[in-house]
């Protein structure tokens, strides 16, 4: 497959897109919910700027979709929309990047084949910089064939590939990644905010964490961060809360009680009420560093 189209093209998307396209593939058409993002992408590669789905789907023999949230991806898949993916279905292949529920992935999967398309689950455990190095982390669930016939396209997008089993799968796994990586970043969060109020030297304190238990990815990616209040967005605290939504429904529906994450969403939710999910997730810190606007 070398004509790739894309829906949804934000920071994750945008930086795909430019990836396959200086890799050879021919991306053909873009569309994003904002037109404005969509004509800027299409600009940057000569392609097509989709007044619709449906549009990407018809010039595209793969479509890769990133979009936010369960509602954002029924829609781009709904059975009873003329403009939707599923007007140009037969013989696509739709790899969706998505962080949503698991159960939207299974249903996306049996109303693509239902329309003569496969679907493939591609979740992303990296951030803008992976997904412009094409170096992802990608978990993908589906059938096998869809998950053969995708490979050399993820090969290109991701230094790590791994099937994890049947649609729905890997969403789970993702979730569950991101529930572990928002309870941590909230835990740095409150050893920082209290290392600052007793007054000790964070510049220190950080590099004792990073050399004993207190060590973590997010301590590389956020400590600093926090620290200096820079909270540019890689991550949204929006998409955090929502993550940790998914993963403490997954826990109800398991009979499990999960109270570090229902914190830590709680703490998220907040940051995304008081108006700051746009933010990186590494500003749960302003809700526990003394002295910070709350």
């Amino acid at each position: 497959m070398t004509q790739v189209g894309f829906v949804g093209v934000g920071r994750m998307g945008a930086n795909m897109a430019l990836r396959l396209h200086e890799q050879g593939y021919r991306v053909t058409a873009v569309h994003d919910r904002n037109p404005e993002i969509a004509k800027a992408v299409a600009h940057d590669m000569g392609c097509e700027a989709a007044s619709t789905p449906a549009r990407v789907a018809e010039l595209s023999e793969c479509v890769i979709t990133v979009v936010s949230d369960d509602v954002s991806m029924r829609h781009i898949y709904a059975s009873e929309s003329s403009s939707s993916l599923l007007a140009f279905a037969q013989g696509r292949l739709f790899i969706n990047c998505a962080t949503v529920t698991p159960s939207v992935h299974v249903d996306v999967e049996q109303v693509v084949e239902e329309h003569g398309g496969a679907s493939l689950e591609a979740c992303m455990a990296s951030s803008i910089t992976q997904a412009r190095q094409g170096t992802l982390y990608l978990m993908c669930g589906g059938k096998p064939g869809a998950f053969e016939r995708a490979q050399p396209l993820l090969q290109t997008l991701g230094s790590t590939v791994r099937y994890i089993g049947k649609a729905g799968e890997a969403a789970k796994v993702k979730a569950l990644v991101n529930m572990v990586m928002n309870c941590n970043t909230a835990a740095l969060a409150e050893g920082l905010g209290l290392g600052e109020a007793l007054g000790l030297n964070l510049h220190v304190l950080r590099e004792v964490f990073g050399q004993t238990g207190a060590a973590s990815r997010v301590l590389e990616t956020d400590g600093e961060d926090m620290q200096a209040r820079a909270h540019e967005c890689y991550f949204s605290s929006a998409h955090a809360a929502k993550d940790s939504g998914i993963a403490l429904a997954l826990a109800r529906s398991a009979g499990l009680t999960l109270p570090l994450a229902q914190a830590t969403y709680e703490q998220y939710t907040r940051l995304v009420a008081l108006g700051r999910g746009d933010l990186d997730k590494s500003a749960i810190a302003e809700l526990t560093f003394r002295g910070r606007d709350r």
